[in-house]
């Protein structure tokens, strides 16, 4: 259980009792682990509204400082859950089926801290989706991702479409939509999908979580809204905002701690202030 002390109040995290996965956090990483192996963590919406609901208890845990994301068993996750797709009666349904994965896509996307996909096998469809939502990914040999959506006669619905081609560009994004295949990791890793392949997927997430969690908090949520907000505007109105969020970020305490400690050759002692 979470927990800070505001002057003379504790401010206690209520985390809510998960059926389909797991949450908890260690030294400033949020472990979140999806739990429906027999599934291959197929993302029922049962599990995207506890995604949902995991995604506001990392924003409030004063002690998550980096967010992994992983599955239990053979697979990150293989997709949406195809007995719910079977049983959409109309494109109404459809569509409201749609924007539900992506309005929690959306909020893990917009979580003010480095988040990781630690993907440890099958990253197909949804559990794709789910992994381009985060900041960064770091696929196990012998991972498969891809994008089967059309093999199905549908089009991928949680973000797919439109997180992939900004993240490896429209020509490869398509050839993956296109042809639904799976891609290896290493090839995965030479297509920009992934940031690192590994033995061992969350080991080395953890591992790069912890280079990570040496530098300022303050600043990493600065940089990550940077980027983010800067994203299809135009350069002199993207520099406008890094302009802005460089003069927040030399007003922290944290600033003045880095350039101290740099300057005394130590490691700096950051508080997120």
């Amino acid at each position: 259980m979470a927990h800070e002390h505001e002057g003379e109040h504790e401010f206690i995290l209520e985390i809510p009792e998960f059926e389909h996965l797991s949450y908890e956090v260690e030294e400033g990483i949020a472990l979140v682990t999806l739990r429906r192996p027999e599934a291959l963590n197929a993302l029922s919406q049962d599990l995207l509204q506890e995604l949902a609901e995991v995604a506001e208890v990392i924003h409030q845990d004063p002690e998550a400082r980096v967010a992994i994301f992983t599955g239990e068993g053979k697979a990150f996750a293989a997709g949406a859950d195809l007995k719910e797709i079977a049983a959409l009666k109309d494109p109404f349904m459809a569509r409201e089926y749609a924007l539900l994965g992506q309005q929690v896509f959306a909020e893990i996307a917009a979580l003010p801290l480095p988040t990781i996909a630690a993907i440890n096998g099958y990253a197909l469809g949804g559990g794709l989706e789910l992994a381009l939502a985060c900041d960064l990914r770091v696929a196990a040999k012998g991972a498969k991702l891809g994008l089967p959506e059309v093999g199905l006669g549908l089009i991928p619905g949680f973000g797919g479409t439109q997180r992939l081609p900004r993240l490896i560009g429209r020509g490869r994004a398509l050839d993956l939509i296109f042809t639904g295949r799976h891609v290896p990791a290493e090839e995965a890793l030479a297509l920009g999908l992934v940031n690192r392949v590994a033995e061992d997927a969350l080991e080395e997430a953890k591992r790069l979580a912890r280079q990570i969690l040496k530098n300022a908090p303050i600043a990493l949520a600065l940089a990550k809204e940077s980027v983010v907000r800067g994203e299809g505007l135009d350069l002199a109105e993207a520099l406008e905002i890094e302009a802005d969020l460089f003069g927040y970020a030399s007003a922290t305490e944290d600033m003045k701690e880095g350039v101290r400690a740099f300057l005394e050759k130590r490691a700096p002692n950051f508080k997120g202030e």
